[in-house]
């Protein structure tokens, strides 16, 4: 058989040991002139919430990193997942992202049949962007100032207590569950349709208390209409230095709202690379940062190996939550 026979035989043999190494050098042209066209990066919430806020901030900031324009496209709707299942789809291309929120940890166990149903699986994690505590805060007619007498005063009324969240599932929702079974107390949930109408019940005393978003609650604490009891993060925040951690009274309660940087599955490891560094450099600049915590809103620096591990964790435990609680969606 002649050489030039034999190269034939051998590519119609097995066509994929000629084609791979040109799909090797496309791929590797791709990451290497990434980016090249506009990027958008989706955010699961509607327009001008603090996600919406957030996401903008960091995506201006990204611009001149990248060399391109960043566009924010708000697909609110299904508790996030209309926003994940999109991006999840998508080709991993680099060029529509997700700013991925705590409620990918929570709706695996929440809503088992929403796509997509694996969401460690279903995206590539890029980077940390941000996190966000709650504020607990209750109706002035409370006879409590701190964490401490909220479940002594609690504890003395079973049932009696109504506490407010954003909805059934919301991350608010999650944490008075993980309160109240730490707590040992028995409150009677009662979930709105986002935070706006709660937090106009909990001034007017329909409802006691509620963990709020600092956005939400911050205005509504200092004028005097609710009463800001202690925040969910580990330490004070700078927007109410004197109000401290739910830890003090329960030693190693921590829940934040976190945002982060995400692909669809398969998302190769040069374009991780180039969006994590533009992303790093975004959460780290002090304009940035200052402009947040204004909002008490933490940036939050990190690789997409601590977004990975972070979503992870939150999974597990808010899993665990959720079926220890019986929480359904109906």
């Amino acid at each position: 058989m002649s050489t030039r026979r034999r190269i034939l035989h051998v590519a119609a043999a097995a066509p994929g040991a000629l084609a791979a190494p040109a799909v090797l050098r496309g791929a590797a042209a791709q990451e290497a002139t990434f980016p090249n066209r506009p990027i958008t990066i989706v955010n699961p919430y509607p327009p001008g919430g603090a996600t919406d806020f957030g996401t903008r901030l960091l995506a201006a900031r990204m611009e001149p990193e990248l060399g391109q324009s960043i566009v924010v496209d708000s697909r609110p709707g299904a508790g996030t997942a209309v926003a994940n299942a999109y991006v999840a789809g998508l080709r991993p291309d680099g060029y529509t992202l997700l700013m991925g929120t705590t409620s990918l940890a929570v709706l695996p166990a929440l809503q088992p049949n929403v796509q997509p149903r694996d969401p460690q699986s279903a995206f590539t994690p890029i980077g940390t962007a941000t996190r966000s505590p709650f504020i607990l805060h209750v109706h002035p007619s409370v006879p409590a100032r701190t964490t401490a007498e909220l479940i002594a005063h609690a504890k003395a009324n079973p049932g009696k207590l109504s506490w407010g969240s954003s909805g059934i599932g919301a991350i608010n929702h999650m944490t008075l569950e993980l309160f109240r079974s730490r707590a040992g107390i028995d409150v009677v949930h009662v979930p709105y349709r986002g935070g706006a109408p709660a937090l106009l019940d909990i001034q007017a005393g329909r409802i006691h208390a509620m963990f709020a978003a600092v956005q939400e609650a911050i205005g509504s604490v200092r004028d005097g209409r609710t009463r800001a009891i202690a925040v969910t993060s580990a330490s004070r925040i700078g927007v109410l230095p004197d109000l401290p951690p739910v830890a003090e009274a329960l030693p190693g309660f921590e829940t934040v709202f976190w945002q982060g940087l995400f692909g669809p599955a398969g998302l190769p490891a040069g374009v991780v690379s180039r969006l994590g560094a533009a992303l790093r450099v975004a959460t780290t600049d002090e304009s940035v940062r200052a402009r947040m915590a204004e909002q008490g809103i933490e940036a939050w620096p990190g690789d997409a190996e601590l977004l990975r591990q972070t979503l992870a964790r939150d999974t597990e435990m808010w899993g665990k939550i959720i079926r220890e609680a019986n929480i359904r969606v109906e």
